[in-house]
């Protein structure tokens, strides 16, 4: 019996750790997921356990190797960006993968912006919305004067796509789409890092770009495999999109982010986008994609838990829950905002605390919590278009399955073609596809992705 020759493809989400084999059609051969346990940092705050995801990655990888039906042709990685792994001379680990949401002191930040230029500065040229630790380069700035004596080990810092990757081949690279990913890092008008980086020589602890198609030929246990330079998820998961489609389109990847992307814009962001939340993420060929993003599947998920536990429901009702036109057209009628949001920055009318009194069941609060997300999200999707023509929408995603958000986008977006794109692999198949040579024409996304176009909402007024 002849082996079946796969493409193994380690998806890191922050919460969902997804392996896939992808045989060389990209059709799906195997999907595991797991949720591993978090670790915590010197100071308490929870973070990645680095090595319980490299056991993960090893096993899963052996498994495979060992499996007589598969014969591994090539590995790739597409990771959460904003996280950087810290090596020595000996390719040690130096410190733990510091969590992006961990609050950054505020005396380091005012030194770093007293050195080197304002917040809305700083933010337009590197096109990343000022927010600490989710600017990963700060990172290293933070560690070069609160941890200097870690900081002065450092030979390399590697993005984690990369880091997982240099697992494999030993070989220590960088690339543009997790160079691009709102670190501060790299200046998008000049083409090159921020002039703050070469300032605090931070530059020599990044290691050499290369094209983020590269991959690196390994031999492991006597078998040939080539091994890709990883890939930013978000960036990833956009790549299907424009290897196949010539049109301009805007992608609406929806998850613990929702972040509308669109890779036709080649303008520079002004200071309106960026205090729209306005951001470049970056193509594989180092060209921008002008993004706008909001914290919408993190928020949803606090405020579902708060209606399951005020109405008696279990986690999980909410997933059942349908659009019920009358019940929006009866909430649009005195529209108002009741939710306080925890985690969402976007300007929008704050009030003190949420006030659930108002609605009699779990489904016509949900339907009021959909209304006000929807309206951030509006806001997002037309800062992301900006002036580009775009005419059509794809929608992917955790909220594809989420019928009141899917029924409220084809409403407000009816002067549109709006397209549900449902695939389980997300970025997995753009890290697949990045390393392989192989021509794909516009009926790949049909074929594997279950496009549905929606229909716009003909309400009954």
């Amino acid at each position: 019996m002849s082996k079946k020759k796969v493409t193994i493809v380690f998806d890191i989400g922050k919460t969902n750790k997804k392996f896939f084999l992808f045989d060389k059609n990209y059709k799906e051969v195997v999907r595991e997921y797991t949720e591993l346990p978090l670790t915590t940092d010197e100071d308490g705050y929870p973070t990645e356990d680095l090595a319980a995801l490299q056991n993960w990655i090893k096993d899963n990888f052996n498994a495979i190797l060992d499996d007589e039906n598969f014969e591994v042709k090539a590995i790739n990685f597409s990771t959460y960006g904003a996280s950087f792994v810290h090596l020595d001379q000996k390719g040690n680990v130096l410190t733990p993968l510091y969590n992006y949401t961990k609050p950054m002191d505020r005396e380091i930040l005012d030194l770093f912006y007293e050195k080197h230029g304002s917040k809305l500065k700083i933010a337009r040229e590197t096109a990343s919305p000022q927010a600490g630790m989710l600017n990963s380069g700060l990172q290293l700035f933070w560690l070069k004067y609160k941890h200097p004596e870690v900081f002065k080990k450092i030979r390399y810092s590697l993005h984690l796509p990369q880091y997982l990757s240099y697992l494999f081949t030993g070989i220590c690279v960088s690339e543009f789409t997790s160079i691009g990913c709102h670190t501060n890092l790299w200046d998008y008008d000049k083409a090159d890092y921020h002039d703050w980086v070469y300032e605090e020589e931070i530059d020599a602890l990044l290691p050499p770009i290369v094209p983020t198609s590269a991959s690196i030929n390994t031999s492991y246990r006597n078998k040939k495999i080539k091994i890709g330079v990883g890939i930013h998820d978000s960036s990833s998961a956009l790549l299907p999109y424009i290897l196949s489609k010539k049109e301009p389109f805007l992608l609406l990847s929806t998850g613990t982010w929702s972040i509308s992307l669109n890779p036709f814009s080649d303008e520079s962001l002004t200071d309106e986008d960026i205090e729209n939340n306005c951001l470049n993420y970056m193509r594989i060929d180092g060209k921008r994609v002008k993004a706008s993003r909001f914290f919408m599947g993190n928020e949803y998920k606090i405020q579902v838990e708060k209606l399951c536990a005020h109405y008696g429901k279990e986690y999980g009702f909410h997933r059942e829950v349908q659009f019920d036109q009358d019940l929006y057209l009866r909430l649009m009628k005195h529209k108002a905002v009741y939710f306080r949001f925890e985690g969402i920055i976007l300007k929008r009318k704050m009030i003190s605390a949420t006030d659930l009194n108002s609605f009699a069941t779990f489904e016509e609060a949900y339907h009021q919590l959909m209304i006000e997300l929807m309206d951030l999200q509006i806001h997002t999707i037309k800062n992301a278009i900006g002036n580009s023509d775009i005419k059509t929408i794809y929608i992917d995603g955790g909220f594809t399955d989420n019928d009141v958000f899917m029924k409220l986008m084809s409403h407000h977006f009816q002067d549109y073609h709006v397209m549900s794109t449902h695939s389980p692999l997300g970025s997995a198949l753009g890290a697949s596809m990045v390393i392989s040579n192989k021509k794909i024409d516009d009926t790949f996304l049909q074929q594997h992705y279950q496009m549905k176009v929606l229909q716009p909402l003909i309400l009954n007024v």
